[in-house]
């Protein structure tokens, strides 16, 4: 069977690629730009380092701020409104996940209004048209948003995420740039940096993956395990380590898909505004304990480009619980929460999060097919 790879045209890397932006822009004729992006980012001068770039060669743009963490549908309808108000040649995304998912979805429906109907996105749109251009400009170190074919929409109505894929909605240009995420406080690098080991174990372990996609997610792997404890700290190499590390992650998972982690964290964001990456970080060790059985010596792997001693003499039962054991000891590190009840879960909320997690596009990715019961003891494990 083929394997299909898909990456942006033209990605940089490294201090100073914003400057690129420009060159992208004009080198593609566009001159009415909307720029995507979110209040604190500019009012803590992250966006405007973009946004100077753009008055300073006359480029002209109008800037879009409408947007939640976890983007509504509401978010997206009016972002649609606002580019067709603007004639808007080309999207400028600045932001985390959410500001360039929020991006996906108004540039596929400027490119194909049938889609109008955002909910109708969900799932593998058959979209006939590539989005508007988007350039999109990382400022957070975990979603990967910026290379991925994939992204998500909350739909508060229905209280309910929705994932949407479509090879149409990739960023024709990512911009990596480390002086873009290097401001992020302690939290977010934490969250955001457990996410980009969430996309990269889920998309080292899920039944599509394949050599080439575990080659960029153990690279990821390894380098999210050295670099993420001096990130939170504030360490700006170790920051530039896991903007690469994310990028790297994003490649591959966008790829061959996720797991029941993220089925399960999707609904917690929906139902309690539990941040993305968070709530993946305390679903993960649970999550990996279930599907220890159907991942062959992958845990094995990981434990050692984590670092863990003495894999030789262990079974592989034991070196499953080394891997497991040194990936919660990072989220501890970091200061992820453990249990469900301290972002205020409810158990009897529990079933209609299972539900919703069964559901979700993420969970036929999963290396162990789970019943709904499995995903609900799973979350009850972590009570």
């Amino acid at each position: 069977m083929s394997k299909r790879i898909i990456l942006n045209e033209t990605s940089y890397f490294g201090k100073g690629a914003i400057k690129e932006i420009v060159n992208e822009l004009k080198g593609r004729h566009l001159q009415k730009i909307l720029v995507v992006t979110g209040e604190n980012l500019l009012k803590f001068g992250i966006a405007t380092k973009v946004t100077d770039l753009l008055k300073n060669d006359g480029i002209d743009f109008e800037i879009f701020t409408d947007i939640k963490p976890n983007p509504t549908i509401e978010n997206v309808k009016s972002g649609v409104e606002s580019c067709k108000k603007f004639n808007a040649e080309a999207i400028v995304a600045i932001g985390g996940g959410s500001i360039i998912d929020a991006s996906k979805a108004i540039g596929i429906i400027m490119t194909n209004p049938e889609f109008s109907d955002v909910r109708s996105l969900e799932g593998l749109a058959e979209t006939k048209n590539k989005s508007l251009p988007i350039i999109a400009v990382s400022t957070t170190s975990g979603t990967a948003a910026e290379v991925t074919i994939n992204y998500v929409i909350t739909d508060v109505e229905k209280k309910r995420k929705f994932v949407c894929v479509d090879p149409h909605d990739i960023p024709v240009v990512a911009i990596v740039d480390p002086d873009m995420s290097a401001p992020m406080p302690q939290g977010l690098c934490a969250s955001t940096g457990m996410d980009a080991l969430v996309h990269a174990i889920e998309g080292y372990i899920t039944k599509g993956a394949w050599e080439l996609t575990d080659m960029l997610h153990i690279k990821a792997i390894e380098l999210i395990g050295k670099s993420l404890r001096q990130a939170v700290a504030g360490d700006f190499a170790a920051r530039e380590e896991m903007a690469l590390a994310q990028y790297i992650a994003g490649m591959g998972f966008s790829n061959v898909g996720l797991g029941i982690v993220h089925s399960m964290a999707h609904p917690l964001s929906a139902l309690y505004d539990v941040p993305h990456g968070k709530a993946c970080a305390m679903m993960l060790t649970a999550v990996l304990k279930f599907n220890a059985s159907s991942t062959g010596n992958k845990y094995r792997e990981i434990a050692r480009v984590f670092g863990v001693q003495g894999l030789e003499k262990m079974n592989k039962e034991e070196a499953d619980k080394a891997a497991i054991d040194a990936i919660q000891q990072l989220a501890d590190d970091v200061n992820i929460p453990k249990h469900l009840k301290d972002v205020g879960v409810k158990e009897s909320d529990l079933k209609f999060l299972a539900e919703s997690a069964m559901a979700d596009a993420c969970t036929p990715g999963n290396p162990k097919d789970p019943t709904l019961d499995d995903i609900i003891n799973i979350y009850k494990s972590i009570m």
